[in-house]
């Protein structure tokens, strides 16, 4: 359910209609819009009707939200959010790229790769500490290391941090060292890490599980908003089907489709999404086409030596061309005018 406030409600009504809501055994959740103000509500319902809250002055109007899912829906918070992370925004207009090696694996190596993704234009820094493998005996990760080794890039090249974690007791660790916590494929659905990340207030990267459905896609998100965190982005990394000449099949699709039903950005992944690096660019141009607020690249200085996911790694000079093209889109874009556009 949401309340509507009218445009010229006072703060001391609208304080009303929570504490009215709040005395019910409710939570509430406030979103200021640019013309509208609305009160989310949250709990059984049971003892709180419409008409009661009709008649309490500043209130426009009450809608019952049919979807699963609430506070990441758009009629929850109408307006777009921006994750601000490391100084950058995600969400604000202009497409961010996320670009690094799948693991750290040296200092050497993961300082040589942010220099390198930096002077290419890349805005943040992944790599993996912990690394989640669908065989055991693959390479899992340099862990407290690895996360050590991360600060060091970052002191090299001011870009922030982006790293999984794997375990709702590694959070407070990992969240010491990273600007952004991911949450992996694989871990979609591990609610009590959803629920840790919630709780610890940094940004964080829910990527889609590989056969997730768009509701569960964003309850897993609602976890984490439940849990009183607003800085979520959505990622898209492919999804599994039958095609058999490439790793996932990236679902385009749904970056348009959660503009509709959520006020959450969305980035894209055609790194996992694809596994080929030949596809790489191709589907990282068609993801900002898309609508997503930015991309998340893997790149390695030497990507047939990489550790892990070589085949679906950039060079630099990869990375380059596949930045150039991604900009001149967005110029593109930004120059775009839908009525006076012709082909000739």
């Amino acid at each position: 359910m949401i309340i509507v406030m009218s445009q010229h409600a006072s703060e001391d009504e609208l304080m009303r209609v929570v504490e009215f809501v709040e005395e019910r055994g409710l939570r509430t959740h406030i979103s200021r819009g640019r013309q509208k103000t609305i009160v989310g509500v949250i709990g059984d319902k049971t003892n709180l009707q419409k008409e009661q809250l009709r008649v309490l002055p500043g209130v426009e109007d009450v809608v019952s939200i049919m979807k699963p899912y609430k506070l990441v829906s758009r009629e929850f918070h109408p307006e777009d959010t921006v994750v601000e992370v490391n100084g950058i925004p995600i969400g604000g207009g202009q497409p961010v790229v996320i670009a690094g090696p799948c693991s750290v694996e040296s200092e050497k190596q993961i300082v040589e790769v942010a220099q390198a993704v930096k002077e290419r234009g890349a805005h943040l820094l992944r790599g993996g500490a912990y690394k989640p493998r669908t065989s055991p005996y693959s390479f899992q990760g340099l862990g407290e290391e690895g996360l050590r080794l991360l600060k060091k890039a970052k002191e090299e090249t001011g870009l922030g941090i982006v790293t999984e974690v794997l375990e709702p007791n590694d959070v407070p660790l990992v969240a010491e060292y990273a600007d952004m916590l991911q949450i992996g494929a694989r871990n979609m659905q591990n609610y009590q890490l959803l629920k840790a990340v919630g709780k610890c207030q940094k940004p964080v990267l829910l990527k889609r599980g590989m056969s997730a459905t768009l509701t569960e896609f964003l309850l897993s998100a609602e976890y984490i908003l439940s849990e009183g965190n607003k800085q979520v982005v959505l990622c898209e990394r492919g999804i599994r089907t039958f095609v058999d000449y490439s790793r996932n099949t990236l679902d385009l699709n749904i970056v348009p489709m959660v503009k509709q039903v959520s006020h959450l950005p969305i980035i894209v992944d055609p790194s996992h999404g694809t596994g080929r690096r030949d596809l790489v660019a191709a589907m990282a141009v068609a993801g900002i086409a898309a609508g997503a607020d930015g991309l998340i690249i893997e790149v390695h200085t030497h990507p047939e030596m990489s550790w892990s996911d070589a085949d679906q790694t950039l060079s630099p000079d990869e990375f380059e061309l596949l930045m150039k093209r991604v900009n001149s889109l967005v110029e593109w874009q930004r120059n775009y005018d839908p009525i006076n556009y012709s082909i000739d």
